[in-house]
């Protein structure tokens, strides 16, 4: 189990990188069709990746959905009148990029702590993504941390030119993008770990290791 991030600072991904080729070498060796990971683990990530996903999709966005079209924006002023003006809803687009960077950072405790290699090998292939996209994530106030999460600074990111902004969030080869297809590959990957989890055990039972978080028998 991958359960710290001592290991995993400055760039290195070393702990994670151990364990997918320890579980690359154990599939190799063994030709049990059973999932690595029980059942509240595989909950787990099947909702963390559905989570970011969601979150992803919030941030990429176009047309009259886009958070990235400036709009009407009202703003009081210190003597008590208004000011309307077209401009983009900065206090909307920062939600979005929070609650997509605590989406995220839960995918990462979720990946992490899988023992699936599939599922190892895609959290590896995301912190990769950040790691690459950090100096451009810097410039809008989004830190990847020494434990490779994000954090975010609400006035650098509302004060960011947009235009940086929406080339690192919106669009498909952005880094907002690049997470997206990784967490479909995540729940998908979850939902093959769910399937292999449900097999015939020796005794000639059929083991449901993972149903809504149930474990039970039944014969046939």
């Amino acid at each position: 189990m991958i359960s710290d991030y001592a290991s995993i600072k400055n760039g290195s991904y070393k702990k994670l990188l151990k364990a997918y080729y320890a579980k690359t070498k154990d599939s190799q060796s063994s030709s049990t069709s059973t999932s690595a990971d029980d059942s509240a683990t595989i909950t787990k990530l099947k909702s963390s990746a559905n989570s970011l996903k969601k979150a992803a999709d919030k941030l990429l966005a176009t047309g009259k959905d886009s958070l990235f079209e400036k709009k009407e924006i009202t703003t009081k002023n210190e003597d008590g009148t208004t000011t309307t003006k077209m401009d983009y809803d900065r206090d909307a687009i920062y939600k979005a990029v929070k609650d997509f960077a605590d989406s995220y950072n839960s995918m990462l405790d979720a990946g992490s702590s899988s023992d699936a290699k599939s599922i190892l090998r895609d959290t590896l292939s995301m912190t990769g993504s950040a790691k690459g996209y950090s100096n451009l994530l810097s410039k809008i106030g989004i830190t990847v941390g020494s434990n490779n999460k994000l954090s975010v600074d609400e006035d650098v990111l509302k004060s960011a030119n947009m235009t940086t902004v929406k080339s690192a969030l919106n669009d498909t080869l952005s880094f907002v993008g690049k997470v997206a297809d990784k967490a479909t590959q995540l729940e998908r990957h979850a939902n093959i770990e769910a399937e292999k989890a449900n097999t015939y055990n020796q005794k000639a039972k059929f083991t449901y290791n993972y149903n809504s978080g149930n474990i039970f028998n039944s014969f046939f």
